[in-house]
C-alpha cells in the first residue's frame, strides 16, 4: 500500500543511514532498526482475549476473558501484537520517557504490519491525546508518533483534533486498578465535526483498558459505529 515516493524515501534513508538494531546494535533487517534475532525475541501475544487482547494462559483458545464477559468494553476489538514484557517494554519506555523518537518509526511499522491483514481497515486513526500541560512537559505525544508510520504504511488519515483531553488527569500508571476508571472518567471530548463511522484508537500500551474504553465511550456518543484499539503491547491486568 506504500506509494512510489514512500519506497524511494525509505530506500534513500537506508542507503544514507543503514539500520542498526535498537536492542543489540547489529545490522537491522528489512529496513528496520531491529535485527532478525531480536525481532524473534519480542514477546508475541499469541494467546489473548479476542475482544480486549488481554494475555491469557496457553491453551485458552479463542476464549473471551472473564472481565469482557462480565463487562464488555465499549470498543469492538483491541489489536495488540505483543505483551508488555522485555524487550518490548524497553523500547516503549525509551520512546515514551527518554525522547527516543526514532523508535516510533520502528514500533509503528511493526504495528502496521500486524494490522494490515485486517479485512476492513478504519476510515480514521485517532491517537490517544495528551492534555496540553502534559504535552508541554513531554514535548511530544508518543501515541501520535506511533500513529504516523502506521498511517503512512496503510495510507490512512490521522486526526489529532477530533478527540482531546477535557481536563488533566493523574498518570494512570501511578494509580491502583480501582482508581483508574474514576481518574479517566469524563477526561475526553469529541469535536462535533466527527463524521467517520469506523475508527481506530492508537496507543503505545493498553494496561487496564480504562483510557481507551473512556475514549470509546465518547466516540460512541458522537455516532461512531465501529471502534478498534491498535496498540503495540498489552499488559497483564493488575490485581
Amino acid at each position: 500500500m506504500k506509494s512510489a515516493v514512500d519506497n524511494w524515501t525509505e530506500a534513500t534513508r537506508s542507503w544514507l543511514f543503514p539500520p542498526r538494531c535498537a536492542l543489540c546494535g547489529a545490522p537491522g533487517s528489512d529496513g528496520l532498526d531491529l535485527c532478525t534475532e531480536c525481532r524473534a525475541e519480542l514477546p508475541f501475544n499469541h494467546h489473548c482475549c479476542p475482544r480486549c487482547a488481554l494475555p491469557l494462559p496457553e491453551g485458552s483458545g479463542d476464549s473471551i476473558c472473564g472481565t469482557c464477559q462480565k463487562r464488555p468494553p465499549l470498543f469492538d476489538r483491541c489489536r495488540a501484537p505483543w505483551r508488555y514484557d522485555y524487550p518490548l517494554n524497553h523500547l516503549i519506555g525509551h520512546l515514551k520517557f527518554r525522547r527516543k523518537l526514532p523508535l516510533a518509526r520502528l514500533l509503528g511499522t511493526l504495528l502496521a504490519e500486524h494490522v494490515a491483514a485486517s479485512p476492513l481497515l478504519p476510515q480514521l486513526l485517532i491517537p490517544v491525546p495528551l492534555h496540553s500541560a502534559r504535552l508541554r512537559e513531554r514535548g511530544y505525544n508518543q501515541a501520535l508518533e506511533l500513529a504516523r508510520p502506521v498511517a503512512r504504511r496503510l495510507q490512512l488519515p490521522v486526526d489529532t483534533a477530533l478527540c482531546s483531553r477535557a481536563r488533566p488527569t493523574a498518570a494512570q500508571s501511578e494509580l491502583h486498578l480501582n482508581q483508574r476508571r474514576r481518574n479517566i472518567r469524563g477526561a475526553f471530548r469529541v469535536s462535533d465535526r466527527l463524521r467517520a463511522t469506523h475508527v481506530a484508537i492508537v496507543d503505545d500500551v493498553v494496561t487496564s483498558g480504562h483510557t481507551v474504553n473512556e475514549m470509546a465511550r465518547v466516540l460512541r456518543a458522537a455516532g461512531v459505529e465501529r471502534i478498534e484499539v491498535w496498540a503495540c503491547a498489552r499488559a497483564v491486568r493488575q490485581r
